[in-house]
């Protein structure tokens, strides 16, 4: 069958075809521009840790004060059940760390609720930062509101049971592995309560935990209240501490408290990051 179509049209059928985006107003397809680099782990991580650190410094003499004052009171009323001894560094080291669980565990938990909460979560999305530079930048800054604290309440206790504060410098140790394993369980709490409010409750039994499980000596509790407290991140710091209290420390037995604090550190962090990545995509 021989077309009747004239050879005119059938030239310039395509151009017709090639410039149909253009008389129909849409755009013509280009190669996708290529990205920008992503922002490596370690200027991202200084980046979220100054601005952290910045946004809570208005609020940071009065949580300092709230945390150490509740820190030395405690001891004070203890003073008058404990009289000293292997309880007395107990309390002395539980309380210490009890600064660093109020900020790094119950606050923490409560700034990522709300930030999931608030759609806080799409501002950092956007960024080219990998999510542990997040979670480990704002959990350094929260960890690092402790430092004071925590020093003047092992100075306090030390004074007011009697005891050396020969190696207090531990303290350089074990603040910043409890403040991680703390911060890591706080945040991922925060990412993982379906609600503001939820993230809140979980923050404050957390830190209640702390308390009831870290200030108490270890002798004075029940066998499966025993076995909760060493489960709690926090307690290999505080048995750390405890035992630096001693006139003749052995130090293999600290050094090996402070490295299972820093491998459940590790691991609280790991699941921040997770829960982050988790909360972020929702």
């Amino acid at each position: 069958m021989t077309s009747i179509v004239p050879t005119e049209s059938a030239k310039a059928a395509g151009p017709k075809v090639r410039t149909s985006a253009v008389r129909t107003g849409r755009p013509a397809r280009t190669a996708p521009a290529a990205l920008a680099p992503r922002a490596r782990l370690l200027p991202s991580l200084a980046a979220v840790y100054r601005a952290q650190l910045s946004r809570a410094r208005v609020a940071r003499i009065p949580l300092l004060f709230v945390a150490t004052f509740q820190s030395v009171g405690i001891m004070v009323l203890m003073r008058g059940v404990v009289d000293g001894g292997a309880e007395a560094r107990a309390v002395v080291a539980g309380s210490s760390v009890l600064v660093v669980a109020f900020v790094a565990l119950n606050l923490l938990a409560q700034y990522f609720g709300q930030l999931r909460a608030g759609g806080g979560l799409d501002h950092y999305a956007t960024l080219p930062v990998p999510p542990a530079a997040v979670v480990l930048g704002a959990a350094g800054a929260y960890a690092s509101f402790t430092v004071p604290g925590t020093i003047v309440t092992a100075v306090a206790g030390s004074v007011l049971f009697g005891l050396p504060m020969t190696h207090l410098w531990v303290l350089v140790a074990v603040i910043p592995l409890s403040g991680a394993a703390l911060s890591g369980l706080g945040a991922a709490l925060g990412l993982l309560a379906p609600r503001q409010e939820l993230a809140t409750l979980l923050g404050q039994l957390g830190m209640s935990a702390a308390l009831l499980l870290g200030v108490l000596p270890a002798e004075r509790l029940p066998g499966p209240v025993g076995w909760a407290r060493d489960l709690l991140p926090s307690t290999y710091g505080v048995e750390a501490l405890s035992r630096s209290f001693g006139s003749h420390p052995d130090w293999a037995v600290i050094a090996f408290d402070l490295a299972v604090c820093a491998a459940v550190g590790v691991l609280s962090l790991a699941v921040a990051t997770w829960a982050y990545r988790r909360a972020a995509v929702r």
